[in-house]
């Protein structure tokens, strides 16, 4: 882990914390998801970065249907509802860089902003009473939607956070996944707390 947080340094990283969650970042990237959210999320800035750390790596274990992109560059675009801070953590943290070859751009939505068009799509806890509607109005699209709401996979989700011991961990529905047609990684399965029960 030292020589990853080192590593760090070299991203503009202003400070300790956040420099640590670069390192899970990176960990992700060398060796699956395993390794992230492994140590005890003792404050809410902790717990958000981890979850976007994990937001920009899940693109890395999806793939998409060859249609859904104009071009091999065409942006990654991934949009975050009710949760700006998260957005904001998620837009430093990929920032100059790409999943699988593609920019990465992010987008805060408000309630009445159209979800079309975002590749992966997140939803707060601020937004658990919509989350049954969102999800619905997702259905069917090529977009990997991600909430951290109780019993999120039963409306529709297809990666929901849970906080296990005190750490982040994710659950995955992948029958969901692939009605939107996507295909999840068995890295990223096997790296879940929990597969949805029945999925395929």
């Amino acid at each position: 882990m030292a020589n990853l947080i080192k590593a760090c340094a070299g991203w503009r990283i202003p400070h300790a914390i956040w420099c640590k969650t670069a390192a899970f970042a990176l960990l992700m990237a060398l060796a699956g998801l395993e390794q992230t959210g492994a140590e005890t999320i003792d404050r809410p800035d902790v717990e958000r970065q981890v979850k976007a750390a994990y937001l920009y790596k899940f693109g890395s274990y999806v793939e998409w249907p060859e249609q859904t992109f104009a071009s091999a560059d065409s942006p990654l675009r991934i949009g975050v509802i009710g949760e700006d801070a998260l957005a904001d953590e998620l837009a430093q943290l990929t920032a100059g860089r790409t999943i699988n070859g593609r920019p990465v751009i992010v987008r805060k939505l408000r309630r009445e902003d159209s979800i079309s068009g975002l590749n992966v799509l997140f939803i707060g806890q601020s937004n658990a009473g919509r989350t049954a509607g969102i999800l619905a109005a997702a259905k069917g699209q090529p977009m990997l939607t991600v909430t951290e709401s109780d019993d999120a996979l039963a409306l529709g989700s297809m990666i929901n956070f849970v906080v296990v011991d005190g750490k982040v961990r994710f659950e995955i529905a992948p029958r969901t996944a692939g009605q939107g047609n996507l295909s999840i990684s068995a890295r990223l399965l096997a790296a879940a707390y929990k597969v949805a029960s029945g999925s395929s």
